[in-house]
This record gives structure tokens, sequence and C-alpha cells, in this order.
């Protein structure tokens, strides 16, 4: 199993990025094959410190194994997620890929 986490400061200037940024990835990066588990979501306030509140989305998708996730990677849905919605409402994003 692999699993891809990945971490989306949105613009702040436009309030209505991460809900943009998960439609976004339901449409383009859910149905690509390979894809066993698919969960994008907002950041959950929590009043424990060691919870990072300073993202406003994250997405979890888990792949039976990483050649699924390299093809994952230069699908042609992935592409134009990349394109159409990642580039114009996210300022950041870190990745967290792990077996």
């Amino acid at each position: 199993m692999f699993s891809h986490l990945v971490i989306f400061w949105t613009d702040p200037d436009n309030p209505a990025a991460a809900d943009e940024l998960i439609a976004g990835a339901n449409e383009y990066l859910k149905p690509i094959p390979g894809v066993l588990h698919f969960h994008a979501g907002k950041m959950v306030p929590s009043p424990r410190a060691v919870v990072d509140q300073s993202y406003q989305a994250a997405l979890h998708v888990i792949f039976p194994n990483k050649q699924a996730h390299d093809d994952y990677q230069v699908h042609p849905l992935h592409l134009e997620f990349i394109e159409k919605i990642l580039q114009r409402v996210c300022r950041k994003i870190v990745v967290y890929d792990f077996e």
C-alpha cells in the first residue's frame, strides 16, 4: 500500500479557494485508475496544540503500490488538475508519501 498525502495552503484573497480545490480534486483526481481510497477535505480546527492549523485543505490518496502512484502523477487528469485548479487557487503545497 502507498499513501500520498498533500497539504494545501490556498490563496487568502479567494475565500472560496478551499472549496474550489476540493471540488476540482473530486472531479479530476478521484476517477484516475489505481486509486483505492480518496479523501479531500478542509482543515478541522482543534484546541490541541500539536495539530497544525495553518493549512486550508488536504488530500489523502491510497494506491496499491508505488507504481500506481507514479502512473497517477503523469495521468492527463492529474496534469489538468494542476493546470486548471491547483495553480490558480494554491499558494503552497507539501507532500508526504509513505508505504
